[in-house]
This record gives C-alpha cells, sequence and structure tokens, in this order.
C-alpha cells in the first residue's frame, strides 16, 4: 500500500467526524479536495473505508481499523512537533488534559499559576466522568488527566498530588444538621442525591457503607455536583461530595457537613497518564508543576499515605 501521510491525515478527520463538511472546514481545505483524497486513499489500500445510508456516512470494518491506526499516527506526529518546538523554543507546544468533573472547582486554580509560569502554552481542558476519562486514556485522546479514584491495573501511571477529603452534607434545615453526633447506620437510613453509575465518587461512598454492611438509599441520580449541591441545599437528601465542590456553601452556610463518625474519608488527586505514552517536554513540565506545587496551591497540606482507605 503507497498512501501519504496527509491523506491519512484528512482520513482521520473525516473518519472521527463522519461528516466530510465538518472535516474540510476543519482542514481548510473544499469538499472536493478532502473527497478525492479519501478516493485516492481507497485506490490505494483497495477497500472501501467509508459507507452511506442515506445522507449519514459510516466508517466500514477496513474503515474502523484504519481509523484506529490513523489516530495512532496523528498523535505520534503531534508529539513529536511539540517536542522539535519544545527544544527549538523552550517550554512550549500544547497541553491536552482531562479532569473529572469533580475537579472543576480547583483545576482552573492550578492551570492559571501554570499557564502564568509558561504563556506560550496552549492548553486544551476537557471535563468528563470517570469512564469517559479511562476510556480517553486508553485511546491515548489526552496527555494527562486529573482523577479521584485512580483506573485499575498495569497500564496506567498514577501519582497522587493532593488530598481530597470527602463529607457527607445536609442542608442546615434537614433534621440531621441538628445532632452532634451520628452513626453511620443512621445517616444510611436517609435518602442520598447520587451521581451516576461509574462516579467514582458514589463507588467510594458504596464502599463505605458496605465496610458496615449497610447500603445507600437513593432519593434521585445526577449527573452533576451543581445539581446535587442544589438539591440538598433545598433539603431533598444528603450528598456524599468532595470537600473542594463544597467549600463556598460550607462557609455559607448554605450546607452543613454531618458529623459522622470516620469522615472525612481522604482519599486523594491523582495525575494519571497511559504507562506507554511518551510524554513530551511541556507534559513532564506540567506533571513537575503539579506534583511539586499542587499541595501548597490547593491548602499547603502534604500527603500522609495513613489517611488512605
Amino acid at each position: 500500500m503507497h498512501f501519504t501521510l496527509r491523506q491519512l491525515q484528512i482520513f482521520e478527520s473525516v473518519a472521527r467526524l463522519l461528516n466530510f463538511s465538518r472535516a474540510s472546514e476543519e482542514l481548510h481545505l473544499t469538499q472536493p479536495a478532502v473527497s478525492m483524497q479519501i478516493k485516492q486513499l481507497e485506490e490505494a489500500v483497495g477497500v472501501s473505508l467509508f459507507e452511506q445510508m442515506g445522507k449519514r456516512i459510516y466508517l466500514t470494518q477496513a474503515g474502523e481499523e484504519l481509523h484506529e491506526h490513523a489516530r495512532i499516527i496523528a498523535r505520534q506526529v503531534k508529539d513529536a512537533r511539540e517536542a522539535i518546538e519544545s527544544l527549538r523554543e523552550g517550554v512550549g507546544g500544547r497541553l491536552d488534559i482531562a479532569i473529572i468533573s469533580t475537579a472543576k472547582y480547583f483545576a482552573p486554580l492550578l492551570l492559571t499559576r501554570f499557564c502564568e509560569l509558561h504563556p506560550q502554552i496552549q492548553l486544551k481542558l476537557s471535563v468528563s466522568n470517570r469512564e469517559g476519562i479511562i476510556h480517553q486514556l486508553a485511546h491515548n485522546e489526552m496527555d494527562l488527566a486529573i482523577m479521584g479514584q485512580p483506573p485499575d491495573g498495569a497500564a496506567m501511571v498514577s501519582e497522587p498530588f493532593a488530598r481530597n477529603p470527602h463529607i457527607i452534607v445536609a442542608s442546615p434545615r434537614h433534621p440531621l444538621a441538628k445532632m452532634k453526633k451520628l452513626t453511620l447506620a443512621r445517616v444510611a437510613d436517609e435518602p442520598f442525591l447520587l451521581r451516576e453509575q461509574g462516579s467514582g465518587t458514589r463507588h467510594l461512598l458504596e464502599r463505605l457503607l458496605a465496610s458496615e454492611g449497610l447500603a445507600v438509599k437513593p432519593r434521585i441520580e445526577m449527573s452533576s455536583n451543581e445539581t446535587i449541591k442544589q438539591a440538598a441545599m433545598a433539603g431533598m437528601g444528603l450528598a456524599f461530595l468532595s470537600q473542594h465542590t463544597v467549600t463556598l456553601e460550607l462557609e455559607t452556610r448554605h450546607l452543613v457537613a454531618l458529623p459522622v463518625p470516620g469522615l472525612p474519608i481522604v482519599r486523594y488527586w491523582n495525575l494519571v497518564h497511559h504507562r506507554e505514552k511518551r510524554l513530551s517536554p511541556v507534559v513532564r513540565t506540567f506533571k513537575q508543576f503539579l506534583l511539586e506545587q499542587a499541595r501548597t496551591l490547593l491548602d499547603g497540606e502534604n500527603l500522609d499515605q495513613t489517611d488512605r482507605i
């Protein structure tokens, strides 16, 4: 097979967007030019890469296989370009980071500080849940991820960089808010406002209750911490959240932390990347920054491995 890197780049764009018009806009090419390059690529590989049903296009089996390789190649080309640029101009280039939705309450502070130190860096930030980030890591769709519970298995490298205390909160008007001492069993009798299945925070709560032979009573599932906070403030139920997500609400007494023995549970924010990921100079610089300065910027506390559960 004889095809060019440019044809592969054009194919990757069309395969990702599944739309010739949008791909041509992304590539700054005319649609006929994109169509011609795809046709020449199909002739080179000897099979059809797309099929059309009505007005929509889909990848064939061969197209899906080639797309997997095209994404890897595109990423390697990007890494090579950024490595050369960094060597030529110092620390610079593009930094792709994915964060768990809970981390959006503190990650901007860290990223702002980093960008102040390295203004030539172009930053791309995406927010997703735990399952979405694990998928992105496995498919090499970002450089680094910030998340709570790190992925299982040996394919990922995970390093803790800051404390992540979790508490149970309620509206000040909730009956339990007036009690000075509570048991986990008493709290488990109350309905909870929960994140969706796959959420690391939900998994931690379920593990906490299961350790005492208890089970959570879900009142409603929500995919947003903001919605959970609003519902808890309205008195709809209890919420188990990272303390970083409710700092303002606790200070203004819109929410209160319940005095449950054993809480807060301190987990850690982790910096995660694929073990086979080649870290560019800008990625290595950010990783070093986070490991050295995040604890001081967030709360000034040192990591204490005895807090782990």
